[in-house]
């Protein structure tokens, strides 16, 4: 009998693990792709600030967000330099992401 006991400790314990590498996986995975579309928002504001491609600077950073599965928060222009922040749901959570892009200095 305290061998049973042990055993089914073991596979408890074995068992929390799997689920909390599980979600420590899951929050990378997310970061990472927030990380992305704040990457590609910002790009694409920056690409309409110096005139590679029409249209409103923030406006294409929203489009460039949503289709990432994003929101933009946030979109600040200085001259050709775009700075966005981007808001995903994880879970319960709202994870946010920023990114800057623009020409080198």
């Amino acid at each position: 009998m305290p061998g049973s006991v042990l055993a089914v400790g073991i596979v408890a314990c074995a068992a929390t693990l799997v689920v909390a590498a599980g979600a420590v996986t899951g929050a990378a995975v997310a970061s990472q792709r927030l990380a992305g579309a704040a990457d590609a928002a910002a790009l694409a504001a920056a690409d309409a600030a110096s005139g590679a491609v029409r249209g409103i600077p923030c406006e294409r950073a929203v489009e460039v967000a949503a289709a990432s599965g994003a929101a933009l928060e946030a979109c600040d222009v200085d001259g050709l330099i775009a700075t966005v922040t981007v808001s995903a749901p994880f879970g319960r959570l709202v994870a946010r992401a920023s990114a800057r892009a623009g020409p080198p200095p």
